[in-house]
């Protein structure tokens, strides 16, 4: 018998409008910046939710909240959150690694990026990861 999945999100408001973050048990698996409408949020979040394995505590949602209104309220916030990249390619993860690296304020250049996971040609890749990127604001 398959046990059934517990999934830990949360839907929210602030001053841009709703925002959303899911997490599993591992840590922040989504976020979904702010958009016009709440419905909106959900069902972003909603079509993420089968990457989500289990969560039995709403710790790492409850703080992620905290932390994203703070943030989207103009405070400086340091994301000290675990996340949860682990069903995304090694390609991804390495990507979204490097540019969790950036500091606060800094930019750097998908180039930067290619030749910092050492693939200094997969400029369009990394392109293409950072696009998929799941969870904007904590990588960036």
């Amino acid at each position: 018998m398959e046990r059934k999945r517990e999934h830990c999100k949360a839907v929210f408001r602030t001053p841009l409008g709703w925002a959303g973050v899911a997490a599993s048990d591992k840590g922040v698996c989504r976020i979904v910046l702010p958009r016009k409408g709440r419905k909106d949020v959900e069902r972003e979040l909603q079509s993420e939710i089968g990457t989500i394995s289990s969560c039995r505590d709403r710790k790492i949602v409850d703080r992620s909240v905290k932390l994203l209104r703070k943030y989207f309220s103009g405070g400086r916030v340091s994301f000290d959150l675990p996340l949860d990249i682990r069903y995304y390619t090694a390609f991804q993860q390495a990507v979204w690694k490097a540019a969790a690296e950036i500091p606060f304020g800094g930019t750097r250049s998908y180039g930067w990026i290619a030749k910092r996971i050492r693939n200094p040609k997969a400029v369009r890749a990394v392109g293409r990861a950072m696009g998929a990127n799941p969870i904007p604001i904590i990588i960036p």
